[in-house]
């Protein structure tokens, strides 16, 4: 039996998975455009945004900061093995660890 498609807005499809990410402290990933995917790191404060060819715009970051509600926060680089990701962290978060998205194959970020 399959499951009907559910649309819902991506404000709140990113604002569920952050309130997941808080909850069951694990990181949350969801594809969220056309090669574009988030990763909300556990606790929901800080995330990556990746593109599998590319590389991220900053005013999405931004646009999904704002979403999320952090505040004040700081944006960076990562560059991994293959990808290069946007960092998004709300000051007082703990930083990013080493591996990017397509190297944590645990499921972290």
């Amino acid at each position: 039996m399959s499951h009907p498609t559910v649309t819902v807005p991506i404000r709140e499809a990113i604002r569920y998975a952050q309130g997941r990410a808080e909850r069951l402290g694990r990181t949350q990933q969801l594809e969220i455009g056309e090669d574009l995917f988030i990763r909300i790191a556990p606790g929901g404060r800080k995330f990556l945004l990746f593109c599998l060819d590319g590389e991220p715009e900053r005013g999405a970051a931004e646009a999904i900061a704002a979403a999320l509600g952090l505040k004040e926060p700081q944006y960076g680089w990562h560059q991994g093995a293959t990808l290069r990701s946007l960092t998004v962290i709300e000051p007082g978060a703990d930083s990013l660890p080493e591996s990017g998205p397509a190297e944590a194959e645990d499921g972290t970020l």
